[in-house]
């Protein structure tokens, strides 16, 4: 009855008002949300649901993202002088008669080259990557800071967050097993032994970059500072140069390009004049001037355990050191 359409006036209704025998019912008032009301929550739920699978299951997420870290491997090699080591009371007379007087200082050996476009990266992406590259090693060989054997957070800062342990460790726990050596990540001298005698460091070497895929990009540095050295506290000391060649490579993805910031993959290092029998993965303890290598070994290497990294040593050429 309620649900009828149509409704029979009253006798009384039909006399007075002298109307049709029936009249149309108005609509009834069904209880909750109306059709279009359904269909727009309906609408507002499944565009939500949208937002939350795509942000999970980003379509462009790179696979780079998704991968995980690798440990940085890193090599060094202390170069044993077979001589006394040369000294001179002026660094600029040593640089002079050395194979680094041809090199710029600071920061000038650290040219960018033009930066080019790749099949996957913008003119801009490929310059962020240099510029970092750059900055990691004037931050990790030329900071006076880092060379002296206190400041590491400024290198820290350019590291990608999922390399962050890997570095802490490595200076909590100093280890030659190639991936927890703190000369590994940056140049620094034991400093009761060495410090700057001479603030330019003369440099020389390359950076070029290549697209690693889709997702990264990679940057080699191969670069070789020279660095004057006297005495620890002794300003009246003869000043003796070190050299050190080092090679790191560098990854980037798109985060870390966004955010000037670097995954460091490998580094190898050759340095000296040192000694084969001190430790080089802590702290670099160079000779200097008037001193020699003596009949020093490496650190025994135990071939039983897995552990323990094969110590290494080399001989610095006779040329590579200034003329006397």
């Amino acid at each position: 009855m309620r649900a009828a359409r149509l409704q029979e006036f009253s006798a009384q209704e039909r006399i007075t008002d002298h109307a049709p025998a029936v009249r149309r019912r108005p609509p009834l008032r069904r209880a909750g949300l109306s059709r279009q009301a359904l269909i727009l929550v309906l609408l507002i739920a499944v565009a939500f649901g949208t937002a939350v699978y795509m942000g999970v299951r980003h379509p462009y997420q790179s696979p780079a993202g998704q991968r995980a870290a690798e440990p940085a491997r890193m090599t060094v090699v202390p170069l044993a002088p077979r001589e006394t080591v040369p000294g001179a009371a002026d660094a600029a007379l040593l640089y002079e008669r050395s194979p680094a007087a041809h090199f710029r200082t600071a920061a000038q050996g650290v040219p960018l080259p033009g930066a080019r476009r790749t099949a996957h990266f913008s003119e801009d992406q490929v310059m962020s990557a240099l510029t970092t590259a750059k900055n990691y090693i004037l931050r990790s060989a030329l900071d006076p800071g880092v060379l002296s054997g206190g400041e590491v957070r400024s290198v820290r800062v350019l590291l990608d967050p999922d390399q962050l342990h890997q570095f802490d460790e490595s200076f909590e726990r100093p280890a030659a097993d190639g991936r927890h050596a703190p000369t590994g990540w940056l140049i620094r001298f034991d400093p009761a032994r060495a410090e700057l005698a001479d603030p330019g460091i003369r440099v020389d070497g390359s950076l070029r970059v290549v697209e690693g895929d889709a997702s990264t990009l990679e940057v080699t540095a191969d670069h070789t500072m020279v660095y004057a050295l006297r005495p620890a506290g002794d300003a009246r000391a003869e000043t003796s140069l070190f050299t050190v060649r080092r090679e790191l490579h560098f990854r980037f993805d798109r985060d870390d390009l966004r955010l000037h910031q670097t995954h460091l993959v490998a580094s190898y290092v050759q340095a000296g004049p040192l000694s084969c029998a001190d430790d080089a993965a802590d702290h670099l303890r160079p000779l200097l001037a008037g001193q020699q290598a003596g009949a020093g070994v490496p650190a025994g290497t135990d071939p039983y355990t897995s552990d323990n990294a094969t110590a290494l040593c080399g001989s610095l050429a006779e040329n590579a050191q200034p003329k006397a």
